[in-house]
C-alpha cells in the first residue's frame, strides 16, 4: 500500500552506510501544514538516496511512500520509507478553500408563505 504527502522540506540527512554489506540509508524531514504542523521524518535507500538531492530546505515537496515495520528484541520499529519525490506547486500545499457559496441551507426567502388559520378537527 503506498501513500503520499505535501509539505516544506525541514531537513535532509548524509548518506550513511550501515553494516559491512554497504547498505546506505539517508533521512528528511518534511513540515506538514495544517491546524497543529507535524513534522515527519521518511527514509531513502540505496539507489534511491539521491532523490532528495534535488531539493532544498523550504522547498514544497510531494513524498510517494510507503509503511515499513519490524520486529527486533519485543521492539517494533516503523519506518516511512519514500520510493518517489517531486515537486509541489503552491496550490496543492495551500489550505483548501472554502465551500462554494451556493449552499443548501436554507435562507428567509425559502420559507413558506404565512397561512390563515384553517379550521382542524383537533379539540385544542
Amino acid at each position: 500500500m503506498s501513500f503520499e504527502v505535501v509539505g516544506r522540506v525541514h531537513k535532509i540527512y548524509d548518506t550513511e552506510t550501515k553494516g559491512t554489506n554497504g547498505f546506505q540509508a539517508r533521512e528528511f524531514v518534511i513540515e506538514v501544514s495544517g491546524m497543529y504542523p507535524q513534522f515527519v521524518k521518511f527514509q531513502l535507500t540505496q539507489d534511491r538516496c539521491a532523490l532528495i538531492d534535488n531539493y532544498a530546505v523550504d522547498k514544497n515537496i510531494k513524498v510517494f511512500f510507503d509503511l515499513r515495520g519490524r520486529e527486533w528484541n519485543e521492539k517494533f520499529f516503523t519506518n516511512l520509507n519514500a520510493w518517489k519525490i517531486e515537486a509541489a506547486d503552491a496550490a496543492q500545499t495551500s489550505t483548501p478553500p472554502p465551500p462554494p457559496a451556493n449552499n443548501s441551507f436554507p435562507t428567509t426567502n425559502d420559507a413558506p408563505a404565512a397561512t390563515t388559520p384553517a379550521a382542524d378537527d383537533l379539540p385544542f
